[in-house]
């Protein structure tokens, strides 16, 4: 079992190991929810690399990696166990179908796990080779109020309780990122029992070395013009503005097609590598296009 790191710089090692170029203080948060065992909860826009960090921590520890990704209507079925009623059935019928079926035991026999249907917070308290899995509760913000007081139990004592079985506790605790786009606010009883990050936008320096990780047969000149881009377009009004992951998918775009450097056509052409809405890309298109790669190249002439 890989040992958790003992300092901040040791977690700075183990994300770059990984490909994740984080900050000093997203590294120092990491360091102490894994010293603490403190679930750690990160908010930020969408594309920023909030679900990545829970990635590059589980393949840097070499632990399972288990998703609970939110949705609206999520509930505690869902997310810890269902019965399997399929199962039950043919169980059911078989015992009829032989006669003399003792309906007691039967009870008994259909509640059990081997008709049970793990979902990802359960297998997060399940004992794992490797040491305890990387729990992440992926978009909380999309869930409603009554799965967040649910969570409270889980998050408090490690544990989950299913009315047939009892409560089931973590032998050890699992690592627990949860992640929030804040779209709504998440509740404070929830967010007291965590360690909290706010994942922002990096500056040039810092998303240069992530396209640089993630693209690095991207030659220096392109990577530094896609980069300076992204930055530029993040400072005008867009309905969504570009994230981190739209900077890699576009850089690898342009590999694609063997772009070395950047153009309004080729701009126009591939806007929807960074842009997600029609209104975001009419903006852009044509002469604005122009201007801006115009702004990002006077930029990036040196003084």
């Amino acid at each position: 079992m890989i040992p958790t790191p003992r300092s901040i710089d040791a977690v700075e090692a183990l994300l770059t190991g990984q490909g994740y170029v984080s900050s000093r203080a997203l590294a120092t948060v990491v360091f102490l929810a894994l010293r603490l065992g403190r679930p750690l909860f990160l908010e930020g826009e969408a594309g920023v690399g909030k679900t990545e960090i829970a990635k590059a921590i589980a393949a840097g520890l070499g632990r399972r990696l288990i998703r609970l990704q939110c949705y609206e209507g999520l509930d505690a079925a869902s997310a810890v166990a269902e019965w399997n009623f399929a199962a039950q059935m043919i169980a059911i019928r078989t015992a009829e179908a032989g006669g003399g079926a003792d309906r007691d035991a039967l009870k008994t026999e259909l509640f059990t796990e081997d008709y049970l249907i793990e979902r990802p917070l359960l297998a997060a308290m399940r004992p794992q080779t490797g040491g305890a899995p990387v729990l992440l509760i992926d978009e909380l913000d999309r869930t409603d109020e009554p799965f967040e007081a649910f969570l409270l139990e889980a998050l408090s004592d490690f544990q989950v309780t299913i009315p047939e079985l009892g409560t089931i506790r973590a032998p050890e605790p699992p690592i627990v990122i949860l992640t929030s786009n804040r779209t709504r606010e998440v509740h404070d009883a929830l967010k007291r029992r965590c360690l909290y990050h706010w994942v922002d936008y990096p500056d040039f320096a810092r998303e240069l070395d992530i396209l640089r990780a993630r693209a690095p047969e991207a030659q220096a000149r392109l990577s530094g013009e896609v980069v300076a881009f992204v930055q530029r377009l993040r400072r005008e009004d867009l309905f969504k503005r570009p994230g981190v992951a739209e900077t890699i998918d576009w850089a690898k775009c342009l590999l694609a097609l063997d772009v070395v450097q950047l153009s309004p056509e080729v701009i126009a052409d591939t806007l929807g590598a960074i842009l997600k809405y029609q209104d975001d890309i009419q903006k852009i298109q044509g002469s604005e296009a122009r201007r801006l790669l115009d702004e990002v190249r006077a930029e990036l002439v040196p003084s």
